[in-house]
């Protein structure tokens, strides 16, 4: 039996551009909704499930970063932004608010594809209900290995597609450091400075649901000249 295509949700307040985005990722295989702007994805993700979010920063009313933050304390469907072009510092904020990569406006439609499927890929598969979990303990934190959960006591701790991923990454190498360029190959990402720094964000935001202490970190510690390495107890 044929697994359910993906549905995607893409929100921009230009009519042209949802339509036009619409055709291309249908053609491709992917179920599509769109949403004019903050208000209106609200209530389209308060009936639906996506598997994931294609957002403009640059909409009238509440823009994406502010949208990606909020939606980021309810869901952890991942999201990509659409940025303005050379605009770093809000990529960067984008990431800090939970979005797991960006897109630069203006752009190549294949490129839009080729990320869409990067994150899907990197989302973990469901594993059957007689699973033996694999426990890693980060003081008051555990992952499931097995899983792919972040658990707090007996409450989840949501993780982004691209924190899911680096969470594996650091699980298969664990007390080794993984380089920050290895990572940005892992995560499916282009090579280069920005992507590193594009990293660092992640792993940054990753620090804040495992450690008590993010700015002094036990647990996924940074190993100078070499990259990060994570070190349960």
């Amino acid at each position: 039996m044929n697994e359910p295509a993906p549905h995607l949700l893409i929100v921009d307040d230009d009519e042209r551009i949802r339509g036009l985005l619409r055709k291309f990722l249908a053609r491709h295989g992917f179920l599509v909704s769109g949403a004019r702007d903050a208000a209106h994805a609200r209530r389209v993700l308060a009936g639906l499930e996506f598997d994931l979010i294609v957002l403009d920063v640059m909409m009238p009313g509440e823009d994406g970063i502010s949208l990606t933050r909020d939606l980021r304390q309810m869901l952890a469907t991942p999201i990509l932004l659409l940025t303005a072009k050379g605009e770093t510092q809000e990529r960067i904020e984008g990431l800090e608010a939970g979005a797991d990569d960006y897109l630069a406006k203006p752009f190549e439609p294949k490129e839009l594809l080729l990320r869409i499927n990067a994150i899907l890929r990197r989302m973990p598969e469901s594993e059957p209900e007689n699973t033996v979990p694999k426990m890693l303990q980060l003081g008051p934190v555990r992952y499931d290995i097995e899983r792919s959960e972040l658990l707090k006591g007996e409450e989840t701790v949501r993780l982004t597609a691209t924190e899911t991923q680096l969470m594996r990454i650091f699980s298969e190498n664990l007390r080794k450091p993984v380089t920050r360029t290895k990572l940005v190959e892992d995560l499916g990402r282009d090579k280069g400075q920005a992507q590193e720094r594009a990293v660092d964000v992640q792993i940054t935001r990753l620090r804040r649901k495992i450690e008590a202490d993010p700015k002094q970190p036990r647990y996924l510690q940074t190993v100078r000249g070499e990259g990060y390495m994570l070190t349960p107890d």
